[in-house]
């Protein structure tokens, strides 16, 4: 696969690094074996420098060398890459802190012009073939928020990985068999009878939210009386058929809605109806990791890792939940898939174990599977966390969520926290169109620069490419500081990607939107006519708005800063993208 958006000026100075150790090697005076990877840093403080590298202390234990005569090594032979680095200094114990020379910063802005949607993606995946399932709610119920926020990070997770160059296929694992689908019918079944005025006890461990009346209703409306007439049994069995075909319909739409789809999607009773959840834990059996026990039947996950052995099949004859988990992650694996992520309930963390030990079994390294939790979210209003009913069965659901505040608010407050951390969720800050608001902040720098550039349409003033404009006039501090995070980008993408962290991606956008507002306070980017540009500066100081005041632009700067927004739009576009919002050409 083509390495694409490559991050061209991390890509040069590591590029330089490695030379110089070679070098080093060759006249003997380092062994390096083997070779380190070289990673670069930002420094804790600008004026060290553009990047630091920590190699030296990497090598300095194996060269039985202290870090700074390594580093010094390495700095002397860095001189044939004055084309690179401004200067090299070293900052004890053995930093390399290192200043780039700004032409090569300003080649980014002809990088990312070339690469455009491209830009940011790599070929960390090399065509691996990988399944994200994710939101796998039952169907017993709609979406809460805490699948909306399984749903953000799933989509975003695919993205990703799709950008760094991996083959992904979407699952939804349906959660159609089973103990919670019988209550299902059941609890329809009683509001039914409740309906017709039949006395009722209803199930201990019944769903008693208001939506179970809603699908009784429907079931009176689809068959009016004929169920009072079924055995008990049988009844239960249509109400819980139909309440489970509307109930996954109404998940479709709400995902669909928040702009989330599946390639796949998977029914777990189609694993026992088959007979494969049988076949599977018989092929376990044969190879001596299943045992009876007390009438029971336990599989011998403490073999791979797993804190105790676990049931498999009841006393009474019934399959657990973990029986029908273990086929379908059988399943997973004969389809052929690299990897396995799987975006699970934080509640679901003590199930890690168990899967990671079903992979084994079946002879693969536990890597090949890769769990990523999702914490609960607190739902604020008015500072207060919106209380919801266990006893009445009622909770937020996702669409109320999507309705207040749209579904681009609510995937980015989701996914701005590491997905295993609580989340709260401040509904009145994400309906809130100020810099506060945090996707308000980043959606607005977008539009911001569309109409920049509908203004310079309106003037006539061109928008050039980077090699029709004079890009050393971007001399600027505040020009430099946004064209090094332009360059950041694709080491974003690709550290997000392969810790499987998309909140990384939020945080970048973030501080892209605040250099980029920054900018737009402080500086001017065409010349002042009488209907001058864009001038809601909102957000801007009194004395950013004094220095843009005083400040003139020539035509040939414009050119040069046009070039410049349009690849900060260009990235904001691409990191909203991989998370699934828009980027709005007006607010």
């Amino acid at each position: 696969m083509k390495l694409v958006g490559v991050d061209l000026v991390r890509d040069k100075v590591a590029g330089a690094l490695h030379d110089a150790l070679q070098q080093a090697k060759q006249k003997g005076l380092l062994t390096i074996e083997p070779f380190p990877i070289v990673s670069l840093d930002l420094p804790k403080r600008p004026e060290w420098g553009d990047l630091a590298t920590t190699v030296a202390m990497t090598l300095a234990s194996a060269e039985k060398r202290s870090p700074h005569d390594v580093a010094q090594i390495i700095l002397d032979n860095l001189s044939s890459h004055t084309a690179v680095f401004d200067r090299v200094e070293i900052a004890r114990p053995g930093f390399l802190n290192m200043t780039i020379k700004r032409n090569l910063w300003l080649e980014v802005l002809s990088e990312i012009a070339a690469q455009g949607q491209a830009y940011g993606r790599c070929d960390l995946g090399q065509g691996r073939r990988v399944l994200v399932e994710f939101v796998s709610a039952n169907p017993t119920g709609p979406l809460h928020v805490g699948h909306g926020r399984g749903a953000a990070v799933g989509q975003a997770l695919s993205n990703l990985l799709r950008a760094a160059g991996y083959d992904v296929v979407t699952e939804y694992y349906v959660n159609d068999a089973g103990r919670q689908m019988k209550l299902l019918g059941a609890s329809v079944y009683a509001r039914y009878l409740e309906r017709h005025g039949r006395p009722v006890t209803f199930p201990e461990d019944g769903y008693r939210g208001s939506y179970i009346v809603q699908v009784a209703d429907l079931v009176q409306e689809r068959l009016g009386p004929v169920l009072l007439d079924l055995p008990a049994e049988q009844a239960e069995e249509r109400c819980r058929e139909m309440a489970a075909e509307h109930m996954l319909e109404l998940i479709r739409q709400d995902l669909a809605r928040f702009g989330v789809a599946f390639d796949s999607w998977f029914s777990e009773a189609s694993l026992v109806n088959t007979g494969l959840v049988e076949r599977v834990l018989d092929e376990l059996r044969t190879r001596g990791l299943l045992f009876e026990e007390e009438g029971a039947l336990w599989f011998r996950s403490s073999a791979f890792g797993d804190d105790k052995d676990r049931v498999v099949r009841k006393r009474e004859g019934e399959w657990t939940y973990l029986a029908s988990d273990i086929a379908y992650h059988r399943d997973k694996l004969m389809r052929r898939y690299d990897l396995l992520v799987d975006v699970w309930g934080a509640d679901h963390h003590g199930y890690i174990g168990r899967m990671e030990a079903t992979v084994q079994a079946y002879g693969h390294p536990k890597e090949r599977l890769r769990v990523v939790l999702v914490q609960m979210v607190n739902l604020l209003r008015g500072g207060k966390k919106v209380e919801m009913s266990k006893r009445a069965g009622e909770f937020i659901t996702m669409r109320e969520v999507m309705d207040e505040v749209g579904a681009d608010a609510a995937k980015f407050f989701f996914l701005m926290r590491r997905s295993d951390s609580h989340l709260d969720f401040d509904l009145d800050l994400a309906k809130q169109q100020s810099a506060e608001n945090p996707v308000y902040y980043v959606q607005y720098a977008h539009a911001r620069l569309s109409s920049v550039f509908r203004i310079a349409e309106e003037r006539g003033i061109p928008v050039p490419q980077p090699h029709e404009a004079n890009l050393d006039l971007l001399r600027d501090p505040d020009e430099l500081s946004l064209i090094r995070k332009l360059s950041d980008y694709p080491s974003v993408v690709q550290g997000s990607a392969a810790a499987l962290e998309p909140h990384r991606i939020t945080f970048y956008l973030q501080e892209l939107a605040g250099l980029l507002h920054t900018f737009y306070y402080k500086h001017r980017i065409m010349p002042v006519v009488v209907e001058d540009e864009p001038s809601e500066d909102r957000f801007a100081t009194a004395g950013e708005r004094v220095i843009k005041q005083r400040e003139s632009v020539t035509p040939e700067l414009t050119a040069a800063r046009l070039v410049m927004m349009q690849q900060v739009q260009q990235v904001i576009k691409n990191g909203l993208s991989l998370l699934g919002i828009s980027a709005p050409d007006r607010m």
